[in-house]
């Protein structure tokens, strides 16, 4: 991820926080190493799954959420993964607050039914990386804050006083409550850039300091207030959103796209300890043109499943194996790891969970698919990163067979905070990273990216054509990521599509132009690839951005390529931006089809805008 301008909206930050001075927060207590996890009655689900009880001190729970942070807070390409969960309870107090950072592969979850069953007075918070460039949050990806009640309690921080939640990429906040001050950005570091982010289902009752973030995907919530735009905020179904504003001016801030409710979503199933102390996962229910949170009116509707009915995998099972768990009618939970697939997971049955604690990353091995979908309605996948291993991949994530047809409106299928990656950790080769074949599939949360740095990265190493290739019908996405591909990023074959706010980079290395051509007369690949059999489209905040950083001109003729047969209206608040006058060349030369205006060195980190489109 690259940084915008330098003077984004740092004000707007710092006037909404106050001036409080800044002062480091204090270091945690002293403690003993605590036993945390399985014990006589808790599932298994192996050392890096961390339960805590109200029972335990701060001081206890305080020492084992600081070891994690500290191993994973500089661990970005790291093979560790941890998930941080509460029982219900109160944690902390206004006397002795529970304040935690979260760092990479991470996730903080409460295992209550309702977000207010587990209370943390405190704050879970993720900062700038410093380095000797300055502190930013650009590279802050995979971690997570879910359904749970923060009261923020850190009186004694200073400038960090607050609920920083400063991300990028893969990073959700949901079904998370809090009250006080939540700030995206990091104002307390410079240059504080920023590249996220997702919110859903949350309810975020003081003001919101969006800052430095570059753009921002927030769906189904409530917040209290909303500081500022940079380039690309989009809410979709949210109380007390600001009001449509774009591109940005003077009269009314932004910019801001607001689509005032979801038409169709579902809610990413989650880990739970009933009234008797059982574990089971909740499913929620399909909600239909949704405005708020699923639970503002009471306990979101929906089905639990008994933690019986998972097959649970660890680090080191042969994921393939579970695949006749799968064919039997049990669902699978994959705990804390990274998991090589050497074989296929097909997941054959209408209905099937697959959950992910902690980031479990699975790596095909011998350049299969790493997980398949069969011509089923209603599997929900939840948390888990797919990782490109060193034989091309045709697909790493298959949902429906070619020609699938056997959906449902009343039953989609849905995919929750699923991330691909091609090459960082090591190096990966996938031509297609995701592909949707079933009709009426929701995607919410989706970061595709072929890594721009890290291990095993370069034009002729990570090689990956397309993030993303729909071909199914009704196919909705929330909150979609794709980055750096080689050839068209995203392609949408399936009518009555829609996509609430996109976000690309395009790649940043082809060595020249005669390398990254979609014709021998049309120069680059679009970002967006929308097929010209296609009749009916819905997108609405998408943008493109541009950093060729090679050391000779590149350019792409088009950002977003679409049938110009589409009815009018169909593309809303479009945008491209040419990032970093100091070491980019060439740029991005129209917006959609021909129209749209050029962002190349001569406009640096302005957007280039269409409003509406055709």
């Amino acid at each position: 991820m690259l940084a915008g301008a330098a003077g984004l909206a740092v004000a707007a930050a710092t006037t909404v926080a106050g001036a409080a001075s800044a002062q480091a927060a204090p270091a945690a207590p002293a403690a003993a190493a605590v036993s945390v996890g399985h014990s006589s009655g808790e599932p298994d689900f192996g050392p890096n799954v961390k339960i805590f009880d109200p029972s335990m001190s701060v001081a206890q729970i305080q020492a084992v959420v600081d070891a994690v942070a500290a191993e994973q807070v500089p661990n970005q390409f790291g093979t560790q993964r941890y998930a941080l969960l509460f029982k219900p309870g109160t944690y902390g107090t206004t006397a002795d607050p529970l304040n935690f950072q979260v760092g990479y592969y991470t996730q903080v979850a409460g295992l209550g039914r309702n977000p207010g069953d587990v209370v943390i007075n405190g704050s879970v918070y993720v900062r700038n990386q410093c380095d000797a460039t300055g502190c930013v949050a650009l590279t802050n990806f995979w971690r997570s804050l879910e359904n749970l009640t923060i009261n923020v309690t850190n009186p004694t921080f200073g400038c960090y006083t607050g609920e920083f939640w400063a991300v990028s990429q893969a990073a959700p906040m949901r079904r998370v409550h809090v009250n006080g001050l939540t700030t995206l950005m990091d104002y307390c570091t410079g240059p504080s850039f920023a590249s996220g982010g997702f919110i859903a289902d949350s309810s975020l009752d003081g003001a919101v300091v969006n800052g430095s973030q570059q753009q921002w995907f927030t769906r189904n919530s409530f917040v209290g207030s909303w500081s500022n735009g940079v380039w690309n905020q989009v809410f979709s179904g949210v109380q007390g959103a600001p009001a449509q504003c774009f591109p940005a001016q003077a009269s009314c801030g932004g910019p801001y796209t607001v689509v005032a409710a979801s038409p169709v979503t579902r809610e990413a199933p989650f880990l739970y300890v009933d009234s008797a102390g059982h574990y089971q996962v909740f499913v929620p229910a399909v909600r239909r043109d949704a405005v708020g949170t699923s639970w503002s009116g009471g306990p979101t509707p929906g089905r639990s499943v008994p933690l019986r009915d998972f097959a649970i995998a660890r680090p080191g099972d042969d994921l393939h194996e579970f695949t006749s768990d799968l064919a039997r009618g049990r669902n699978l939970l994959l705990t804390p790891g990274t998991y090589d697939v050497a074989k296929t997971i097909q997941v054959k049955r209408a209905d099937t969970v697959v959950l992910g604690l902690g980031f479990p990353t699975l790596t095909p091995t011998r350049g299969n698919i790493a997980m398949s979908v069969a011509d089923v309605p209603g599997v929900d996948i939840t948390g888990v990163i797919f990782d490109a291993g060193p034989k091309n991949s045709p697909v790493l994530l298959q949902v429906g067979p070619k020609n699938a047809h056997k959906s449902r409106a009343s039953d989609p299928t849905a995919l929750q905070d699923v991330f691909f990656r091609i090459g960082g950790a090591h190096a990966g080769k996938a031509t297609v990273s995701l592909e949707v074949n079933s009709d009426n599939t929701i995607l919410d949360d989706i970061w595709a990216w072929r890594a721009d740095h890290g291990t095993g990265v370069g034009w002729t190493v990570n090689t990956a054509d397309t993030g993303l290739v729909v071909n199914g019908d009704d196919v909705t996405a929330y909150g979609l990521f794709v980055e750096h591909y080689q050839k068209y990023e995203v392609i949408w074959n399936g009518n009555r599509g829609r996509v609430e706010f996109f976000q690309n980079e395009m790649p940043y290395d082809p060595p020249s132009q005669a390398a990254w051509m979609e014709s021998p007369t049309v120069n680059g690949w679009a970002a967006f690839k929308i097929a010209d059999s296609v009749t009916s489209f819905k997108g609405y905040g998408m943008g493109s951005y541009s950093f060729f950083n090679q050391g000779v001109d590149i350019f792409a003729d088009h950002a977003f390529e679409v049938p110009t047969t589409l009815p009018a209206g169909s593309l809303n608040d479009l945008l491209t931006i040419f990032l970093d006058a100091t070491h980019g060349k060439g740029g991005i030369l129209h917006v959609v089809n021909d129209t749209g205006g050029s962002s190349t060195i001569t406009n640096p980190d302005v957007p280039v805008t269409v409003v509406s489109y055709p």
